[in-house]
């Protein structure tokens, strides 16, 4: 992780609740553990590069949706 990674916003609980998906829905199409989502949505772990493209492809949304820089 990166040393800015505390400034990194996600909205990904609300763009999965929208989309009617609980967090073990898509830990599974995204093929990662329940609580690595969790700890995504709380801003805990910063998702890899490929861990990102699965859940924007399982959300079919853009990066930029779910994870800005203030």
């Amino acid at each position: 992780m990166g040393k800015n990674h505390e400034k990194l916003c996600n909205n990904l609980r609300e763009i999965r609740k929208s989309r009617g998906l609980t967090q073990q829905q898509l830990s599974e199409s995204a093929d990662v553990s329940r609580k690595s989502i969790n700890a995504v949505e709380n801003g805990i772990y910063i998702p890899s590069t490929v861990l990102a493209l699965k859940i924007v492809k399982t959300l079919n949304c853009s990066v930029e949706d779910i994870f800005e820089l203030p």
